[in-house]
């Protein structure tokens, strides 16, 4: 059977930037009036939607899949309020981090988020029926627009889904509101943070097995082959498997669910239940403000595994951008459209495959493990525990207390580590942190972002750039963590009668969009914000 994006219930179908290494400057004060302050009138908007497409780059929009996006991303590039120049002003440019920054309007710095491997995942709240690992909000700082509407009516009805776990929760912060992701058993549930059990409305969702009916599917080009210039057949993509389409569904019904993420199908069931909730749920009847939170995360899937120069990611975004009719034109049937807005962004880019890039894996990347492991043996003899020093890719965790006790110098320590990384082949730059602070953050991009990044508690001692498109490690697939710009451009849109239509070349930042949403519903920041109303976005009342 060929997959295709009709099977979501439907009523009718909807009739730039260049991507460099570094800069990109900060947003202009003529757009920055105080978020904390800023509160218009009681609001007509009944519904908030916020779309977050994982590891969609700004490009793909307006440059290599332009004229063939006929759908929702269409409908949003030409008809909403796009900053073409959006960009996540933080380093650590990851699905955890980015998503906790796109409604709470602060960088990773403040809402603690930093990196994925300590991003929601804990034992302290196990998912209801299994299928994964316990994931809660409790390492999020602070508030996001949620908690802002809530204060404001508390009567506000929200709803978070995803694939991903940290995609559905960390858009939300801490809020104990509706919130579900799916899990390897071909379910979307929710952690005992926030339920018991699960409600009636997704347990009938799940009870039609739609993962499971994918099986033996085939995902086939949506358009004609001559519609794609992109080579099908790379050896590179994938790891070598799998490389040309069509691409099959696994036959057997279980591993069909398991391995759902990696297929357009994916996200077509996410916006599936996201129409099922908004029924169950009543959002956008009013009279109050609602929100709905969707992060769609097979683009990240595709990406990582294709890279984004790909006839797959090609294919993966005209699918996102006819489902995303298909979704509008289901919403706009069951709710006043005049009364809805709607804002899209990513979470994060991506840079080629190595190989791709370089001509071979080994040109494009590299490793510190050496260098680590002899600092760790020079503190070693010296008494300090091995502990004391702990490498991940970009940051170099360091104990100065346990390194004082030696009787070294801590800062001495770090500035020698960052000195001997620079003689590293393919790192651009080294920073201690103590000397970071020191930096130019107008005129240094890669400073601010860092800075923008690490907590003040956050032991960090170095942090290390690569060269453009290098990676850390074994480099087999496409990824993203860096602070250059095809990790940190993303596009910020926003759509509906509140908004003036029209591409904005004006910088915005991510962190720009809770405050804007904020000022236009009318509602107050709980706290100070790192973001700025972006008010060349909002029409004139």
């Amino acid at each position: 059977m060929r997959w295709a994006v009709p099977s979501l219930r439907l009523t009718r179908a909807l009739p730039v930037l260049v991507l460099g290494a570094c800069a990109s400057p900060p947003v202009p004060a003529s757009d920055s009036p105080s978020p904390a302050t800023t509160s218009a009138a009681a609001s007509p908007v009944r519904l908030v939607v916020f779309i977050t497409v994982d590891q969609l780059r700004t490009d793909y929009l307006t440059e290599k899949y332009t004229a063939q996006l006929t759908g929702g991303l269409g409908r949003l590039v030409r008809g909403g309020a796009f900053f073409v120049n959006g960009v996540f002003d933080h380093a650590t440019t990851e699905t955890a981090p980015g998503h906790a920054t796109t409604l709470s309007g602060r960088f990773p710095r403040s809402t603690g988020i930093v990196r994925n491997n300590v991003g929601v995942n804990t034992l302290d709240a196990p998912l209801i029926g299994g299928g994964g690992p316990g994931a809660s909000p409790a390492r999020f700082r602070g508030t996001t627009l949620v908690d802002w509407m809530l204060a404001k009516d508390p009567r506000t009805k929200v709803l978070s889904l995803s694939r991903k776990d940290r995609g559905a929760i960390l858009t939300v912060g801490r809020s104990r509101q509706p919130v579900y992701w799916y899990a390897s058993d071909g379910r979307f549930t929710t952690s005992t943070w926030y339920a018991d059990t699960l409600p009636t409305w997704v347990t009938r969702f799940n009870d039609r097995r739609l993962p499971q009916r994918t099986a033996g599917r085939t995902w086939s080009l949506l358009l004609p082959e001559s519609a794609y210039p992109e080579r099908d057949s790379v050896a590179a993509e994938n790891r070598g498997n799998n490389v040309v389409f069509p691409h099959q569904h696994p036959e057997d019904s279980a591993s069909a669910a398991r391995l759902l993420p990696n297929y357009p199908a994916m996200d077509e069931i996410t916006l599936d239940l996201a129409l099922e909730g908004i029924s169950a749920l009543g959002l956008g009847r009013g009279p109050q403000t609602d929100i709905l939170a969707i992060s769609l995360s097979t683009t990240d899937a595709v990406g990582h595994a294709f890279g984004p120069d790909s006839r797959e990611i090609h294919d993966q975004v005209l699918r996102v951008d006819r489902m995303l009719a298909t979704f509008f034109d289901s919403l706009y049937a069951m709710r006043d459209s005049a009364r809805i807005i709607v804002a899209l962004t990513a979470d994060h880019g991506v840079a080629p495959i190595p190989e791709l890039h370089f001509g071979s894996t080994a040109a494009g990347t590299t490793s510190l493990d050496t260098l680590v492991a002899r600092y760790r043996q020079t503190l070693t003899a010296r008494g300090v525990d091995s502990t004391a020093l702990d490498f991940e890719p970009g940051m170099l965790f360091a104990d100065r207390e346990a390194i004082s006790r030696a009787g070294l110098g801590p800062d001495s320590v770090l500035r020698a580590f960052a000195a001997d990384a620079r003689r590293v082949p393919r790192v651009m730059r080294a920073d201690a942190m103590t000397d970071l602070a020191r930096a130019d953050t107008v005129s240094d991009t890669i400073a601010r972002r860092w800075l923008h990044s690490i907590p003040g508690d956050l032991n960090v001692g170095v942090v290390i750039t690569l060269d453009p498109y290098v990676y850390w490690g074994a480099g087999l697939y496409a990824t993203h963590g860096t602070p250059h710009d095809y990790d940190a451009r993303v596009p910020v849109i926003f759509y509906g009668q509140e908004f003036s239509a029209g591409r904005f070349d004006t910088p915005a930042r991510v962190v720009d969009m809770a405050p804007t949403l904020a000022a236009v519903l009318g509602v107050t920041p709980l706290e100070r914000l790192d973001g700025r109303v972006l008010t060349r976005a909002i029409k004139a009342r």
